[in-house]
């Protein structure tokens, strides 16, 4: 992506639109045409999982589940993938279904990791 493109992707992220700020924390997270940056990049997922983007929200969950850019936090972790689940993002019910079977973060709950 050249400067001038990225240059107008941060005005429309800076102007509240979700998906520019998702595509700007993915473009963070992955180093794809800026320098790689786990803190920028979870926050502009941040912003943009707020709005409902749903893939926000699912990756901000992963960011938090490694501790990518933010202290690592199973419970904030849990808390954006239901968010992503309940949009039916098939990702962050697996993530969930793992969290509950394997009490990372939330007691172990085997009909919750079924569900």
């Amino acid at each position: 992506m050249r400067k001038k493109q990225i240059s107008r992707l941060r005005r429309k992220a800076e102007q509240g639109d979700a998906s520019a700020q998702y595509t700007l924390g993915e473009m963070y997270a992955q180093g794809e045409g800026i320098p790689q940056d786990d803190a920028r990049a979870a926050l502009w997922l941040q912003k943009a999982a707020a709005q409902g983007h749903v893939r926000a929200q699912y990756n901000l969950g992963v960011q938090y589940h490694h501790g990518l850019g933010v202290q690592q936090d199973n419970e904030m972790a849990r808390q954006w993938w239901e968010h992503a689940a309940a949009q039916g993002f098939g990702a962050a019910q697996f993530n969930l279904g793992v969290l509950y079977a394997d009490g990372q973060g939330v007691p172990e709950d085997y009909t919750k990791a079924r569900q």
